[in-house]
This record gives C-alpha cells, sequence and structure tokens, in this order.
C-alpha cells in the first residue's frame, strides 16, 4: 500500500471523519473530536500533527509534541494510530520515522513515547526503530472534574 505521511495543517470534513473513525482505535475513553477541537490542536505551537494518507483514506495519526524545558528541547509522541483494517504495513513506523526526523531537525535533545505492555506490536515496532526502554517510573494525576 502506498502512504504519505503529511503534516496536518487544515481541518476538513475528510480529516474530521478520520479522527472520529481511527480515535476510538486507539482509547475507548477518548472523547470525539469536533472540527473546532481539532483545529486547536493543530494550531497549539507544541503540537505537530501527522497523517498517514493511503489513495483514498486517511488511515494513521500521530502527534508530535515538542517544548523547550531547562535541560533543552524535549519531544513526544503521542496518540500514535494505524486504522485496524491497514495495520501491519509499515503505516506506524513510516509516521515514526517522520517524527523522528522532524524533531531532528528542530533539534530535540531527546524523543520520548509510552506503549501499553498490552501493544506487543507497537512495542516491538518502538525497539526495531531505535527506542530502548526506560529504567522509570511513569506517574499521572487525575484531577476530579
Amino acid at each position: 500500500m502506498t502512504v504519505t505521511v503529511e503534516v496536518l495543517t487544515e481541518i476538513t470534513d475528510e480529516v474530521t471523519a478520520a479522527f472520529a473513525r481511527l480515535l476510538p482505535q486507539l482509547s475507548s475513553s477518548a472523547p470525539t473530536l469536533d472540527g473546532e477541537a481539532l483545529r486547536r490542536m493543530v494550531s497549539h505551537e507544541a503540537n505537530t500533527i501527522l497523517i498517514a494518507r493511503a489513495p483514498d483514506a486517511i488511515v494513521g495519526t500521530l502527534t508530535l509534541v515538542m517544548f523547550p524545558i531547562p535541560t533543552g528541547l524535549r519531544a513526544r509522541i503521542e496518540d500514535v494510530v494505524v486504522d485496524d483494517s491497514t495495520r501491519g504495513q509499515g503505516i506506524g513506523a513510516a509516521l515514526t520515522n517522520e517524527a523522528l526526523r522532524l524533531a531532528q531537525t528542530a533539534g530535540a535533545r531527546t524523543v520520548d513515547l509510552t506503549s501499553r505492555p498490552d501493544r506487543t506490536s507497537a512495542n516491538h515496532l518502538y525497539q526495531r526503530l531505535g527506542f530502548q526502554p526506560r529504567n522509570s517510573q511513569v506517574y499521572r494525576f487525575t484531577p476530579d472534574h
């Protein structure tokens, strides 16, 4: 399958429909994003949203977040999702490699990501692309809403 990876700059009906289809494949608790929410996300200066486009549909997305901190420019890869029907065809690798290229070009000192242990294929992919597990604890605080 021929896929191109591009930086998302414009929110169209196609993009909104693609996120509505892809996001539930990543998280059962994530809310549906309307056009305005997608515009806010895309326009945020820390975010670079990548999409993988097949000839007939958007089949994946990845969010690259870059931010300066006292120890240098850091980058994180977040919310990687490839459509169930197209997994195993190199789309996740294409998205990740483009994110790594953009982060390196921007001068990021490191690129981090997390992946649940049950996402075996994704974890193998990240290790194959050169990511190394860190000896670190990941903590999360969820404020009461």
